[in-house]
Formats: C-alpha cells, sequence, structure tokens
C-alpha cells in the first residue's frame, strides 16, 4: 500500500529501551477534497529514509499496517494499529524518471503510421 501527498511534519528519532529500538515519525497531508494528516512511523534502520525529506515536499511511501492485542491490568483486551513505512520516493514523476535514468517518451505524433500490414497474415495471438 501508499500514502502520498505532502510532507507537513517531520519528527526527530527517538530512542528507547535498552536495545535501542529507534522509531521516527512523519506526517503526509494527503491531496484530495478532503485533505487527511496521515502520521507514518518509521523503524530501525528505516528512520534514516527521513534524512533527506524536507516540509512542504511532495513524496510517495511504501507502507504496512499493522496490529496489536493488549490485554491491560484489569484483564480488557484492547488493539492498536499503526501505519509503518518502509520505502519513500520522489512523488514528482519527473524527478523519480530523472532519478532512474529513463528517458522521457516521445510524442505519439513523432511516430510513423504502420501502412504495410497484411490483415490475412496468420496471427498466433490467442486474443
Amino acid at each position: 500500500m501508499e500514502v502520498e501527498g505532502k510532507v507537513k511534519m517531520v519528527g526527530e528519532t527517538q530512542t528507547f529501551g535498552n536495545n535501542g529500538f529507534r522509531k521516527r515519525e512523519i506526517v503526509v497531508t494527503t491531496e484530495e477534497q478532503y485533505p487527511q494528516h496521515i502520521m507514518v512511523e518509521f523503524v530501525q534502520d528505516k528512520c534514516d529514509l527521513l534524512n533527506s525529506v524536507i516540509v512542504g515536499q511532495p513524496i510517495k511511501i511504501g507502507i504496512n499496517l499493522r496490529g496489536r492485542e493488549w490485554v491491560n491490568p484489569q484483564g480488557e483486551t484492547k488493539y492498536f494499529n499503526s501505519i509503518q513505512g518502509w520505502r519513500i520516493e520522489s512523488a514528482q514523476p519527473q524527478a523519480s524518471n530523472s532519478s532512474a535514468g529513463i528517458p522521457p517518451a516521445p510524442p505519439m505524433d513523432s511516430f510513423q503510421p504502420a501502412d504495410d500490414l497484411n490483415e490475412e497474415d496468420h496471427d498466433d495471438l490467442p486474443f
């Protein structure tokens, strides 16, 4: 799954416990009729993916939904959800094409129409 929008906030990396568990949060505002402010957390080595992200930047984040069950001291079972990021990229098509080394496609009118088609040639395509 993916979340796409503009970066509203990038939090600092937080460290928890004796084993050094790391977590970092980012808030992305979706661009739709009713914009949503979606908080996504990155954990452990994925925290470093947010180092070059800036507020206002359009981005696309690959996410996983996580769910947990917890039983409180009174014996009541509670459920919690989180959105965990694992990939982040610029949502600008020009930046993603140029960074991947893919040249833009030529306009359709630059192609010559095929005029040597023979409708009676055998075609082995199943459709």
